[in-house]
Protein backbone atom coordinates (compact mmCIF):
# COMPACT_ATOMS: atom_id res chain seq x y z
CA UNK A 1 0.00 0.00 0.00
CA UNK A 2 0.72 3.48 -0.66
CA UNK A 3 2.27 5.76 2.34
CA UNK A 4 -0.55 8.18 3.89
CA UNK A 5 1.17 12.16 3.56
CA UNK A 6 0.44 13.84 6.96
CA UNK A 7 0.73 17.72 6.26
CA UNK A 8 1.73 19.44 9.17
CA UNK A 9 4.47 17.94 11.65
CA UNK A 10 2.53 19.84 15.00
CA UNK A 11 1.24 17.36 18.28
CA UNK A 12 -1.28 16.59 16.16
CA UNK A 13 0.36 15.15 13.27
CA UNK A 14 2.86 14.30 14.85
CA UNK A 15 0.51 11.74 16.91
CA UNK A 16 -1.33 10.85 13.85
CA UNK A 17 1.90 9.13 11.82
CA UNK A 18 2.49 7.77 14.49
CA UNK A 19 -0.59 5.93 15.11
CA UNK A 20 -0.54 5.13 11.57
CA UNK A 21 3.05 3.94 11.53
CA UNK A 22 2.86 1.81 14.90
CA UNK A 23 -0.24 0.03 12.97
CA UNK A 24 2.55 -0.81 10.55
CA UNK A 25 1.76 1.75 7.66
CA UNK A 26 4.27 3.86 5.75
CA UNK A 27 3.78 7.44 6.20
CA UNK A 28 5.49 10.83 4.94
CA UNK A 29 5.25 13.64 7.72
CA UNK A 30 5.32 16.86 5.95
CA UNK A 31 6.17 20.21 7.92
CA UNK A 32 6.79 23.84 6.35
CA UNK A 33 9.17 25.17 8.93
CA UNK A 34 12.16 23.65 9.60
CA UNK A 35 11.54 21.67 12.71
CA UNK A 36 8.65 19.90 14.16
CA UNK A 37 6.42 20.56 17.16
CA UNK A 38 4.20 23.44 15.90
CA UNK A 39 2.52 25.58 18.37
CA UNK A 40 3.14 23.13 21.44
CA UNK A 41 6.90 23.34 21.25
CA UNK A 42 6.70 27.05 22.43
CA UNK A 43 4.54 26.65 25.39
CA UNK A 44 5.39 27.38 29.08
CA UNK A 45 3.37 24.78 29.85
CA UNK A 46 -0.14 23.08 28.70
CA UNK A 47 -3.23 21.08 29.88
CA UNK A 48 -4.02 18.91 31.16
CA UNK A 49 -1.43 17.90 33.26
CA UNK A 50 0.77 21.67 32.60
CA UNK A 51 3.42 19.65 31.22
CA UNK A 52 6.19 21.49 29.85
CA UNK A 53 6.77 20.80 25.79
CA UNK A 54 9.49 18.57 26.72
CA UNK A 55 7.77 16.21 28.79
CA UNK A 56 5.21 14.75 25.79
CA UNK A 57 7.27 16.13 21.99
CA UNK A 58 10.64 14.34 23.64
CA UNK A 59 9.47 10.94 23.61
CA UNK A 60 7.27 11.44 20.69
CA UNK A 61 10.58 12.68 18.79
CA UNK A 62 12.28 9.01 19.75
CA UNK A 63 9.05 7.42 18.30
CA UNK A 64 9.76 8.70 15.16
CA UNK A 65 13.42 8.40 15.31
CA UNK A 66 13.13 4.92 15.79
CA UNK A 67 10.56 4.10 13.14
CA UNK A 68 11.68 2.94 9.73
CA UNK A 69 8.18 3.56 8.77
CA UNK A 70 8.27 7.38 9.26
CA UNK A 71 9.59 10.14 6.93
CA UNK A 72 9.87 13.48 7.73
CA UNK A 73 9.85 16.23 5.30
CA UNK A 74 11.20 19.44 7.23
CA UNK A 75 10.88 22.96 5.80
CA UNK A 76 8.88 21.81 2.41
CA UNK A 77 5.06 22.94 1.55
CA UNK A 78 2.42 21.19 -0.13
CA UNK A 79 1.62 22.65 -3.64
CA UNK A 80 -1.00 20.67 -4.77
CA UNK A 81 -2.97 17.27 -4.16
CA UNK A 82 -4.74 15.72 -7.26
CA UNK A 83 -6.10 11.81 -7.59
CA UNK A 84 -8.42 9.77 -5.30
CA UNK A 85 -8.02 7.30 -2.16
CA UNK A 86 -5.34 4.86 -2.98
CA UNK A 87 -3.77 7.07 -5.55
CA UNK A 88 -3.10 10.39 -4.73
CA UNK A 89 -0.04 12.24 -6.21
CA UNK A 90 1.02 14.63 -3.47
CA UNK A 91 3.31 17.78 -5.07
CA UNK A 92 5.36 19.53 -2.47
CA UNK A 93 8.46 21.79 -2.42
CA UNK A 94 11.66 21.56 0.01
CA UNK A 95 13.95 24.13 0.65
CA UNK A 96 16.51 25.40 -0.30
CA UNK A 97 17.92 23.02 2.91
CA UNK A 98 21.51 25.10 3.23
CA UNK A 99 21.89 22.63 6.19
CA UNK A 100 22.33 19.36 5.79
CA UNK A 101 21.75 16.21 7.71
CA UNK A 102 25.41 16.29 8.46
CA UNK A 103 25.23 19.25 10.90
CA UNK A 104 25.96 17.83 14.28
CA UNK A 105 24.77 20.70 15.96
CA UNK A 106 28.13 22.14 17.21
CA UNK A 107 27.43 25.70 17.03
CA UNK A 108 30.61 26.67 15.31
CA UNK A 109 28.94 28.53 12.41
CA UNK A 110 26.86 30.74 14.70
CA UNK A 111 30.17 31.66 16.72
CA UNK A 112 31.10 33.42 13.01
CA UNK A 113 28.03 34.66 11.54
CA UNK A 114 28.14 38.33 11.48
CA UNK A 115 24.40 38.43 10.20
CA UNK A 116 21.33 39.13 12.97
CA UNK A 117 17.69 38.04 12.48
CA UNK A 118 14.55 38.60 14.87
CA UNK A 119 14.27 35.41 16.97
CA UNK A 120 11.02 34.11 15.57
CA UNK A 121 10.55 31.49 17.10
CA UNK A 122 10.22 33.61 20.40
CA UNK A 123 8.10 36.03 18.75
CA UNK A 124 10.73 38.25 17.93
CA UNK A 125 11.68 39.17 21.58
CA UNK A 126 15.01 39.13 20.71
CA UNK A 127 17.72 38.14 17.79
CA UNK A 128 19.89 35.29 16.77
CA UNK A 129 22.32 34.98 13.94
CA UNK A 130 21.36 34.50 10.63
CA UNK A 131 22.32 30.75 11.07
CA UNK A 132 20.95 29.63 14.16
CA UNK A 133 19.09 26.55 15.97
CA UNK A 134 15.45 27.20 15.73
CA UNK A 135 15.23 26.37 19.82
CA UNK A 136 16.59 23.61 21.99
CA UNK A 137 14.28 20.82 21.44
CA UNK A 138 14.31 21.06 17.56
CA UNK A 139 13.52 18.08 16.09
CA UNK A 140 15.92 17.82 13.79
CA UNK A 141 19.03 19.25 15.55
CA UNK A 142 19.79 20.51 12.15
CA UNK A 143 21.34 24.15 12.26
CA UNK A 144 18.93 26.65 9.76
CA UNK A 145 19.60 29.80 7.71
CA UNK A 146 17.16 32.84 7.42
CA UNK A 147 18.08 33.10 3.72
CA UNK A 148 16.09 36.68 3.51
CA UNK A 149 19.34 38.23 5.97
CA UNK A 150 22.50 35.65 5.20
CA UNK A 151 24.58 37.35 2.28
CA UNK A 152 25.74 33.88 1.17
CA UNK A 153 28.45 33.13 -1.26
CA UNK A 154 29.69 36.90 -0.43
CA UNK A 155 29.89 35.97 3.01
CA UNK A 156 30.71 31.86 3.82
CA UNK A 157 32.08 32.45 7.09
CA UNK A 158 30.00 29.52 8.37
CA UNK A 159 31.37 26.95 5.33
CA UNK A 160 34.27 27.34 6.70
CA UNK A 161 34.19 27.04 10.52
CA UNK A 162 31.72 23.89 9.94
CA UNK A 163 33.91 20.74 9.81
CA UNK A 164 31.71 18.10 8.59
CA UNK A 165 30.77 20.10 5.49
CA UNK A 166 27.32 20.48 5.92
CA UNK A 167 26.87 23.93 4.53
CA UNK A 168 25.85 24.52 1.19
CA UNK A 169 25.08 28.00 0.47
CA UNK A 170 24.08 27.40 -3.37
CA UNK A 171 21.70 24.67 -2.63
CA UNK A 172 18.51 25.24 -4.62
CA UNK A 173 14.82 24.34 -3.70
CA UNK A 174 13.65 20.66 -4.65
CA UNK A 175 9.96 19.63 -6.07
CA UNK A 176 8.79 16.27 -6.17
CA UNK A 177 5.52 14.20 -6.37
CA UNK A 178 4.77 12.12 -3.56
CA UNK A 179 2.09 8.92 -4.09
CA UNK A 180 -0.13 8.49 -1.40
CA UNK A 181 -3.16 6.27 -0.54
CA UNK A 182 -4.66 8.61 1.94
CA UNK A 183 -4.02 12.48 2.81
CA UNK A 184 -4.37 13.92 6.70
CA UNK A 185 -4.76 17.59 6.93
CA UNK A 186 -2.81 18.60 10.32
CA UNK A 187 -2.36 22.30 9.55
CA UNK A 188 -2.97 23.41 12.89
CA UNK A 189 -3.37 26.72 14.05
CA UNK A 190 -2.18 30.89 14.11
CA UNK A 191 -3.48 33.61 16.67
CA UNK A 192 -5.61 36.41 15.21
CA UNK A 193 -4.00 39.55 14.15
CA UNK A 194 -4.69 41.91 17.43
CA UNK A 195 -3.45 44.72 15.63
CA UNK A 196 -6.23 44.51 13.68
CA UNK A 197 -8.87 45.32 17.29
CA UNK A 198 -9.35 48.97 17.60
CA UNK A 199 -9.41 50.36 20.77
CA UNK A 200 -7.05 47.47 22.03
CA UNK A 201 -4.17 49.38 20.87
CA UNK A 202 -1.92 46.27 20.95
CA UNK A 203 0.57 47.52 18.50
CA UNK A 204 0.90 50.55 20.60
CA UNK A 205 3.36 49.31 23.47
CA UNK A 206 5.57 46.52 24.08
CA UNK A 207 3.86 45.72 26.86
CA UNK A 208 0.35 44.64 25.15
CA UNK A 209 1.13 41.37 24.27
CA UNK A 210 -1.06 38.17 23.30
CA UNK A 211 -1.78 34.60 25.01
CA UNK A 212 1.22 32.97 22.83
CA UNK A 213 3.46 35.84 23.70
CA UNK A 214 2.84 35.32 27.35
CA UNK A 215 3.31 31.72 27.23
CA UNK A 216 7.32 32.01 25.66
CA UNK A 217 7.84 35.11 28.54
CA UNK A 218 6.69 32.75 30.77
CA UNK A 219 8.73 29.74 29.91
CA UNK A 220 11.96 28.24 31.12
CA UNK A 221 13.27 28.03 27.55
CA UNK A 222 12.31 32.00 26.60
CA UNK A 223 13.24 35.21 26.27
CA UNK A 224 13.31 35.42 30.47
CA UNK A 225 14.65 31.93 31.15
CA UNK A 226 11.62 31.36 33.44
CA UNK A 227 11.69 34.97 34.58
CA UNK A 228 8.82 37.01 34.06
CA UNK A 229 10.20 40.11 32.16
CA UNK A 230 7.99 43.43 30.76
CA UNK A 231 9.36 43.66 27.02
CA UNK A 232 9.68 47.33 27.35
CA UNK A 233 12.59 47.43 29.99
CA UNK A 234 13.32 44.06 31.28
CA UNK A 235 11.44 44.97 34.84
CA UNK A 236 9.11 42.52 36.71
CA UNK A 237 5.52 43.09 36.40
CA UNK A 238 3.86 43.06 39.42
CA UNK A 239 0.31 43.89 38.07
CA UNK A 240 -0.86 41.91 35.22
CA UNK A 241 -4.38 42.22 33.19
CA UNK A 242 -5.94 39.88 31.38
CA UNK A 243 -8.17 40.34 28.07
CA UNK A 244 -10.49 37.30 27.07
CA UNK A 245 -12.19 36.98 23.65
CA UNK A 246 -9.58 39.87 22.10
CA UNK A 247 -11.24 39.65 18.66
CA UNK A 248 -13.70 36.32 19.76
CA UNK A 249 -17.14 36.40 19.44
CA UNK A 250 -16.86 39.34 17.31
CA UNK A 251 -18.34 40.19 13.98
CA UNK A 252 -15.92 42.05 13.24
CA UNK A 253 -12.98 39.84 13.74
CA UNK A 254 -14.01 36.10 14.44
CA UNK A 255 -17.48 35.60 15.07
CA UNK A 256 -16.77 31.87 16.73
CA UNK A 257 -15.64 31.02 20.39
CA UNK A 258 -11.60 30.09 19.96
CA UNK A 259 -12.83 27.54 23.36
CA UNK A 260 -8.78 27.59 24.75
CA UNK A 261 -9.03 31.08 25.80
CA UNK A 262 -10.50 31.36 28.65
CA UNK A 263 -8.47 27.94 30.21
CA UNK A 264 -5.18 29.41 29.17
CA UNK A 265 -5.89 32.69 30.93
CA UNK A 266 -6.74 30.98 33.95
CA UNK A 267 -3.93 29.45 33.90
CA UNK A 268 -1.51 32.25 33.28
CA UNK A 269 -3.19 34.18 36.04
CA UNK A 270 -2.06 31.14 38.22
CA UNK A 271 1.39 31.24 37.02
CA UNK A 272 1.41 34.62 37.39
CA UNK A 273 0.45 34.34 41.04
CA UNK A 274 3.17 31.51 41.98
CA UNK A 275 5.88 33.81 40.54
CA UNK A 276 5.90 36.01 43.20
CA UNK A 277 3.46 36.55 46.23
CA UNK A 278 3.43 40.40 45.42
CA UNK A 279 2.02 39.44 42.30
CA UNK A 280 -1.53 40.68 40.94
CA UNK A 281 -3.64 39.47 38.38
CA UNK A 282 -7.27 40.55 37.12
CA UNK A 283 -9.07 38.92 34.58
CA UNK A 284 -11.67 40.61 31.99
CA UNK A 285 -14.30 38.59 30.85
CA UNK A 286 -17.67 38.28 28.74
CA UNK A 287 -18.01 34.74 29.79
CA UNK A 288 -15.61 31.98 31.50
CA UNK A 289 -16.43 29.10 29.04
CA UNK A 290 -14.39 26.19 30.65
CA UNK A 291 -15.43 22.66 30.87
CA UNK A 292 -14.36 19.24 32.46
CA UNK A 293 -11.63 19.46 34.52
CA UNK A 294 -11.00 22.81 33.59
CA UNK A 295 -13.44 23.67 35.84
CA UNK A 296 -10.46 23.01 38.62
CA UNK A 297 -8.74 25.79 37.18
CA UNK A 298 -11.43 28.03 37.73
CA UNK A 299 -11.93 26.90 41.11
CA UNK A 300 -8.56 27.63 42.14
CA UNK A 301 -8.98 30.89 40.48
CA UNK A 302 -11.61 32.30 42.29
CA UNK A 303 -9.97 31.05 45.58
CA UNK A 304 -7.20 33.23 45.03
CA UNK A 305 -7.17 36.40 46.77
CA UNK A 306 -4.32 37.75 44.47
CA UNK A 307 -6.80 36.97 41.35
CA UNK A 308 -9.59 38.87 40.45
CA UNK A 309 -12.34 38.33 38.08
CA UNK A 310 -14.16 40.98 36.31
CA UNK A 311 -17.26 40.21 34.60
CA UNK A 312 -17.09 43.28 31.53
CA UNK A 313 -15.86 43.63 28.54
CA UNK A 314 -12.77 45.80 27.95
CA UNK A 315 -12.70 48.97 25.74
CA UNK A 316 -9.90 50.69 25.38
CA UNK A 317 -6.35 50.46 26.78
CA UNK A 318 -4.17 53.25 27.07
CA UNK A 319 -0.63 54.41 27.92
CA UNK A 320 -0.70 56.39 30.84
CA UNK A 321 2.02 57.67 33.49
CA UNK A 322 2.05 54.73 35.33
CA UNK A 323 2.10 52.12 32.98
CA UNK A 324 -0.95 51.12 31.25
CA UNK A 325 -4.63 51.82 31.97
CA UNK A 326 -7.82 49.47 31.28
CA UNK A 327 -10.49 51.03 30.50
CA UNK A 328 -13.84 48.49 31.17
CA UNK A 329 -17.00 47.86 32.16
CA UNK A 330 -17.80 46.12 35.61
CA UNK A 331 -20.92 44.81 34.91
CA UNK A 332 -21.68 43.05 38.44
CA UNK A 333 -20.82 45.98 40.15
CA UNK A 334 -22.39 48.52 37.70
CA UNK A 335 -19.45 50.64 36.99
CA UNK A 336 -16.66 51.86 34.44
CA UNK A 337 -13.21 50.91 35.75
CA UNK A 338 -9.76 52.38 35.12
CA UNK A 339 -7.00 50.99 36.14
CA UNK A 340 -3.56 50.83 35.96
CA UNK A 341 -1.26 48.00 35.03
CA UNK A 342 2.36 46.62 34.33
CA UNK A 343 1.15 44.20 31.66
CA UNK A 344 -1.90 43.72 29.56
CA UNK A 345 -2.25 40.01 27.76
CA UNK A 346 -5.46 39.96 25.13
CA UNK A 347 -6.45 35.97 24.76
CA UNK A 348 -6.59 36.04 20.96
CA UNK A 349 -8.23 33.55 19.29
CA UNK A 350 -7.59 30.82 17.29
CA UNK A 351 -7.26 31.09 13.12
CA UNK A 352 -6.88 27.96 11.17
CA UNK A 353 -3.99 27.72 8.69
CA UNK A 354 -4.96 27.57 4.79
CA UNK A 355 -4.90 24.52 4.48
CA UNK A 356 -4.60 22.43 1.03
CA UNK A 357 -6.71 23.35 -2.04
CA UNK A 358 -8.22 19.82 -2.21
CA UNK A 359 -9.89 20.19 1.06
CA UNK A 360 -13.36 22.22 1.89
CA UNK A 361 -13.60 24.79 4.00
CA UNK A 362 -16.27 26.46 6.15
CA UNK A 363 -17.13 29.81 6.49
CA UNK A 364 -14.58 30.42 9.25
CA UNK A 365 -11.95 28.43 7.46
CA UNK A 366 -11.74 25.18 9.24
CA UNK A 367 -11.61 22.27 7.19
CA UNK A 368 -15.23 20.56 7.23
CA UNK A 369 -15.84 16.71 8.04
CA UNK A 370 -17.09 16.94 4.62
CA UNK A 371 -14.29 15.37 2.36
CA UNK A 372 -13.81 13.62 -0.62
CA UNK A 373 -12.77 10.03 0.69
CA UNK A 374 -9.37 9.39 1.39
CA UNK A 375 -8.72 12.88 2.83
CA UNK A 376 -9.10 13.81 6.32
CA UNK A 377 -8.51 17.32 8.60
CA UNK A 378 -7.84 16.57 12.40
CA UNK A 379 -7.62 18.47 15.48
CA UNK A 380 -7.45 22.30 15.58
CA UNK A 381 -7.41 22.22 11.24
CA UNK A 382 -10.69 21.48 11.91
CA UNK A 383 -11.79 23.57 15.00
CA UNK A 384 -10.32 25.13 17.70
CA UNK A 385 -9.26 22.58 20.26
CA UNK A 386 -6.33 22.25 23.26
CA UNK A 387 -3.49 19.66 23.29
CA UNK A 388 -5.56 17.01 24.69
CA UNK A 389 -8.09 17.10 22.33
CA UNK A 390 -5.92 17.38 19.24
CA UNK A 391 -4.40 14.30 20.49
CA UNK A 392 -7.65 12.18 20.56
CA UNK A 393 -8.61 13.89 16.90
CA UNK A 394 -5.59 13.08 15.69
CA UNK A 395 -5.74 9.43 17.13
CA UNK A 396 -9.48 9.31 15.30
CA UNK A 397 -8.31 10.77 11.95
CA UNK A 398 -5.36 8.12 11.74
CA UNK A 399 -7.93 5.23 12.66
CA UNK A 400 -10.41 6.37 10.29
CA UNK A 401 -7.87 6.79 7.50
CA UNK A 402 -6.68 2.85 8.65
CA UNK A 403 -10.26 1.26 7.17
Amino acid sequence: MKPVVIIGGGISGITAALELAEAGKEVILVEKEAWLGGNVVRMHNYFPKLCPPACGLEINFRRIRSNPRIKVLTHTTVTGIEGEKGNFHVTVRTGPRMVSDMCTSCGDCVDVCPEERPDAFNYNFGTTRAIYLPHALAYPQVFNIDTEVCKGSACAKCVSACTYDAIDLNATVVEETLEAHAVVSATGWKHYDAGKIEGLNYLSSPDIVTNVEFERLLSLTGPGKGKLAKPSDGSEPRKIAFVQCAGSRDENHLPYCSAVCCSASLKHALNVAELNKENSATIFYIDLRVTGRNEDFLAKVEQNSRINLVKGKVAKIEAGGEGLVVIAEDITSGKKVHENFDLVVLATGIVPNSGPAKFSVNKDGFLTGDQDAGLRAAACARKPMDVSASVKDATAAALAIMK
